[in-house]
């Protein structure tokens, strides 16, 4: 509570750490789990108590909390990312809340995610563009239906860092054996995730233990604090092992002098000077130039947007991919694949849907 008795303090806090600055490595964050299970509250502890909230939003807090407040007498954090009329109604979380800030160590965006089942595509959102998941379990409930789904579509999703916050201890007592057995079941339960790995953390949201600082009352747990982890895990540092994707979204040739590539790298790395290939034809070529928001560049990585120019003038549209030469991809008619299906009309065999690929859009028929 800190941060709610000094406002000023928070406020020169939260101004001191720039949330874009470039001299520290980002990590895009997703809270997830079941209905009710905290994660609003999560996130609003932690910005408070890590004193990363203006003065004049803990005293706007302060007011909505005596109106839309779940905690009698004090304030309520999950307001903080819980802005919607219909969200504070229901005392539930229903579109994707993302919260920017920095520490000394890391810049993060933050996206609080709803967990009842009818918002589940609200979530799959959030997780398309996550590094880590912070699945959320009530420590008096365990994995439900829902905890389960969650962290099966973070997978599916490409996430592979999960903490798996056992919140509401204080609902328990703060009993280790209950928070050792919900970690050992989701652990069992993660198996069949790829290469996952899985950080467990016993917390109480709304009182602040194990968010921002290690909880007295729960010295059994050796631990970091879930603020701390975040600082500090090390996620894959080999962003460019993959082969080279770049879907070309956009041919610019503003005169007769320039004809470049617009894209964002899907995976690999792009260097000037490097051999690719366009699948589509085979055709084969060398990056002469690169050029960004901040010049020409002499290489790129995953997610730089990017405009490139090419040794040679070779047939290369929207829809295209530029690719490594070692590891083209694959062209197939028919493949297998898990799908994600948030429509409310059923997926029908035999029916052609419309499948986006890159910056191609094409028919497919679903054949079982």
């Amino acid at each position: 509570m800190k941060a709610i008795s000094d406002p000023n303090a928070a406020a020169a806090a939260a101004v001191a750490p720039d949330p874009f600055a470039a001299d520290r490595d980002q990590l895009r964050v997703l809270t997830c789990g079941s209905v009710d299970d905290g994660k609003s509250t999560l996130i609003g502890r932690l910005l408070l108590d890590a004193s990363l909230v203006f003065a004049d939003h803990v005293e706007a807090l302060a007011r909505d909390s005596k109106t839309h407040g779940t905690v009698p007498g004090d304030i309520d954090p999950a307001l903080l990312v819980d802005g919607l009329e219909a969200e504070r109604e229901q005392g539930i979380t229903i579109d994707v809340a993302y919260r920017y800030f920095g520490t000394p160590r890391r810049r993060f965006i933050v996206a609080d995610t709803p967990g009842h089942k009818d918002y589940t595509r609200n979530m799959v959102t959030g997780a398309s563009t996550s590094d880590l998941a912070i699945l959320l379990v009530d420590a008096g409930k365990g994995l439900l239906e829902q905890t389960r789904r969650h962290a099966f579509l973070c997978s599916l999703l490409g996430i592979r860092e999960f903490v798996l916050a056992v919140n509401k201890m204080d609902l328990i007592d703060f009993e280790e054996r209950r928070f050792q057995d919900i970690a050992e079941d989701f652990t069992e339960f993660s198996r069949r995730f790829s290469a996952c790995r899985v950080a467990a953390i016993p917390t109480s949201a709304l009182h602040g233990d194990n968010v921002v600082r290690r909880s007295a009352r729960m010295p059994w747990y050796r631990g970091l604090p879930l603020l701390e982890y975040l600082e500090t895990v090390v996620m894959d540092e080999r962003p460019g092992a993959a082969p080279l994707r770049l879907p070309v979204q956009y041919v610019s040739r503003p005169n007769a002098n320039f004809r470049g590539y617009a894209g964002t790298v899907a995976s690999g790395t792009l260097r000037k000077g490097m051999e690719i290939m366009i699948p589509r034809t085979g055709v084969r070529s060398r990056i002469a130039g690169i050029v960004t928001m901040d010049g020409e560049l002499d290489d790129v990585s995953v997610s730089d947007a990017v405009t490139v120019v090419l040794a040679d003038a070779i047939d290369v549209s929207r829809g295209d991919i530029i690719s490594s030469t070692e590891k083209p991809p694959q062209r197939a008619d028919a493949f297998a694949a898990h799908l994600v299906w948030m429509s409310a009309m059923p997926l029908l065999p035999g029916r052609t849907y419309l499948l986006k690929a890159g910056a191609q859009t094409v028919g497919a028929t679903v054949t079982s």
